[in-house]
């Protein structure tokens, strides 16, 4: 088993990485899945098996991808309320107000709704964006629309790629999201 490891470490973490798209809970995964394979009951039989790798990338992706793997609970602590620093509680109240940013959200305002009129491809990634704007939360537009979260996810960050390129074309090629 250790020899296992060894040897295939730097394409364990590779393959980490890979599945978890550079994330930066790939370390994370990959440290929490070595674990829970060097302690599975099997875990010899598939090293010698020579399906090892292919049952340690399977532990990597429900531990990455499933809101309901032991990761989730174990690591990301589903469900535990975090409270927020008092200091934090006024920082809106210190920022002045910025001329450019708001008429830089009026712009994007109105991309937005040229999005939506001028085909079903803009319109569907504009009103997910939108949405996503009120409920940051992928799952939760998911669960309500109906929509896989994965495409929820892309379809938000293909409209802010398209609002970067309309801002750059409208004049606005230094501001930042």
């Amino acid at each position: 088993m250790n020899n296992f490891l060894s040897e295939n470490y730097s394409e364990i973490q590779l393959m980490a990485k890979k599945i978890c798209k550079s994330h930066h809970e790939w370390e994370d995964v990959c440290s929490y899945s070595i674990e829970k394979f060097m302690f599975h009951e099997r875990a010899q039989e598939f090293v010698d098996q020579g399906v090892a790798m292919k049952f340690l990338s399977g532990i990597m992706h429900r531990s990455f991808y499933s809101s309901t793997s032991s990761y989730h609970y174990d690591i990301r602590q589903k469900g535990v309320m975090h409270t927020i620093k008092p200091d934090a509680e006024n920082l809106h109240q210190t920022q002045e107000y910025d001329p450019l940013r708001d008429k830089i959200t009026s712009e994007i305002h109105l991309i937005l709704e040229e999005m939506i009129t001028s085909s079903k491809e803009t319109w569907f990634i504009a009103v997910l964006f939108q949405t996503w704007l009120v409920t940051p939360n992928f799952s939760q537009i998911a669960r309500e629309t109906g929509v896989p979260r994965t495409s929820v996810s892309r379809a938000c960050e293909e409209a802010k790629q398209y609002i970067k390129i309309e801002l750059k074309k409208r004049g606005y090629d230094d501001f930042q999201f």
